[in-house]
């Protein structure tokens, strides 16, 4: 497919998606995106042929070969991966586990199971006794995503070179994924945003680590990302979005293992008295390509 064909597939693409069902209307927390982010049917469809439209153009533009590029130059960082894994359930930390391990930085995973504890009690666990002043980076990856080939190299090269604290992939478009700005935007390599997302996939430099890590005591922590944004807003902190390094996330729709009306009730106890971006506040930056 040539270039101004790939573009003229890319439009369409997007206009299918912008077609479909509009998401229900948002409620007054506006900690929530609003929309569930789930994607079936149709959609699910237009997604993914939208996906490989983007895999195409990302091979002909060059950004996956200058991202490559940059992973292969970046020094060798000590970094820290984080896991709940669901035993009950399909996952796929296997296959999470060997792509990191390919990665040329030295990795410390940690897999925890999941108990009657909530995934952050969990994580608190895990980190108990840490010393994280040690890593570059931590990283807290759900059990359910699957991550593209050379993403730790690629990943952590764009993060750094747009001096992020605070950090995520982008979501392929067929990706379950709440809230749009996280999904992978056309011809961006990172983009710098007011908002970073609590999973399936954060990262954390040394700095933020120190300030954020271990979690407050949460058992699903839904709206702690809101929070996070607004002290990285109060740091002077860029955060941010990787979209050279897109993950998948279909394995498991957000709250399929959870009730969502207790994950709500415990952000809103939470946000009670702490500062946060509301979903109004929530845009891109700065777009580096």
């Amino acid at each position: 497919m040539g270039p101004v064909m790939a573009a003229h597939a890319l439009g369409r693409l997007e206009a299918a998606l912008r077609l479909a069902p509009a998401p229900p209307p948002a409620g007054p927390d506006d900690f929530l995106s609003g929309s569930s982010g789930n994607v079936e049917g149709r959609r699910a469809l237009a997604a993914s042929a939208l996906d490989r439209a983007l895999d195409v153009r990302g091979a002909l533009d060059g950004t996956r070969r200058r991202a490559t590029r940059d992973g292969r130059q970046l020094p060798c960082r000590r970094v820290l991966t984080l896991t709940i894994a669901r035993e009950d359930l399909p996952n796929l930390v296997t296959q999470t586990g060997a792509e990191l391990q390919r990665s040329r930085h030295d990795v410390d995973q940690i897999v925890g199971a999941a108990t009657g504890a909530g995934k952050f009690e969990r994580l608190n666990e895990l980190l108990d006794g840490r010393d994280l002043s040690s890593y570059d980076w931590v990283l807290v990856i759900d059990d359910d995503v699957l991550l593209p080939a050379g993403f730790l190299d690629r990943f952590l090269a764009a993060a750094e070179s747009a001096q992020l604290r605070v950090a995520q992939p982008a979501h392929r478009r067929r990706s379950h994924a709440a809230w749009p700005i996280t999904r992978r935007a056309v011809g961006a390599r990172v983009r710098e945003t007011t908002f970073v997302e609590i999973g399936p996939v954060t990262a954390f430099d040394r700095v933020a680590a120190s300030e954020l890590l271990p979690f407050p005591e949460l058992r699903m922590g839904w709206g702690l990302d809101t929070h996070w944004s607004a002290v990285a807003r109060e740091h002077g902190w860029p955060i941010g979005i990787v979209d050279a390094t897109a993950i998948a996330h279909t394995l498991r729709p957000a709250a399929a293992t959870y009730p969502r009306e207790a994950a709500i009730a415990e952000a809103r106890t939470f946000l009670t008295g702490r500062d946060y971006v509301p979903r109004d506040q929530i845009r891109t930056l700065v777009v580096h390509r």
